[in-house]
């Protein structure tokens, strides 16, 4: 195990590192490491079987969790005359063309979602380089290049979220703030588990989803069961209810 301070390894010797857990028992545990004192956001490591240097077994979409993340996402656009307007009025946290692509090349990156209308591809075209390894590049496949630039930006702000496998074949995804109590995260991660699921490439082959972890910010990884990924939410269901005294 590499070198870690102390809070991680008590954490980590709660984890046991033989079992896939329940999705329900995974997010119990994760929601137990909830001792720093900031929110840390909790992310699901989805590992694939999907063999990425084909191009018919790329997995790339997006999802909306049904409890958002827990923080407002900061959404630039890129669009002039009118379409600049509406994103603004939209609630877009920066709007521009020219300038704003300036800026990104300039260093600037704080920001969760970049929109672009397609008259301003050319401009954002340059900037390949800086926003696609950081998965912010805008792409018509996820709705983040498109004219209705007002729909885009209400979406994205009520926490619409693009995935993407990376170069290793793994999807990795947000799943709310370790605040959240334990049916908000579970809702989110069974909304993640079954978009994966039904996204799967016609042209995949073998096993599919091969493994899933959840980790806090600040804490170790907990495996989940690859196999569940229907019903995740009625385990909460089945526990039995508590006895009035």
């Amino acid at each position: 195990m590499p070198k870690h301070g102390k809070r991680y390894r008590t954490l980590y010797e709660q984890v046991d590192r033989e079992r896939n857990y329940a999705p329900a028992d995974a997010i119990a545990l994760v929601k137990g490491f909830q001792t720093t004192k900031f929110s840390e956001t909790v992310e699901a490591h989805i590992r694939t079987g999907l063999n990425v240097r084909h191009a018919d077994e790329q997995l790339r979409g997006t999802i909306s969790l049904p409890n958002g993340l827990g923080k407002e996402q900061k959404i630039v656009v890129f669009a002039k005359g009118d379409k600049a307007r509406e994103a603004e009025e939209a609630g877009a946290d920066m709007v521009g063309d020219e300038d704003l692509a300036k800026q990104v090349e300039e260093g600037f990156t704080d920001f969760d979602v970049a929109i672009a209308t397609p008259d301003q591809m050319g401009v954002v075209g340059r900037l390949g380089r800086i926003l696609g390894p950081r998965g912010l590049m805008p792409n018509p496949r996820t709705g983040t290049v498109t004219n209705d630039v007002g729909k885009a930006v209400s979406e994205a702000k009520a926490g619409k979220l693009e995935y993407r496998t990376d170069r290793g074949a793994n999807v990795h995804m947000p799943l709310g703030k370790l605040s959240f109590d334990e049916r908000r995260l579970l809702e989110n991660y069974a909304a993640v588990v079954e978009e994966i699921a039904r996204a799967k490439p016609a042209a995949a082959k073998g096993r599919y989803i091969q493994g899933i972890t959840i980790a806090s910010t600040m804490g170790p990884g907990i495996k989940v069961d690859p196999t569940r990924t229907r019903d995740i939410v009625a385990e909460l269901e089945e526990e039995p209810e508590a006895v009035p005294a």
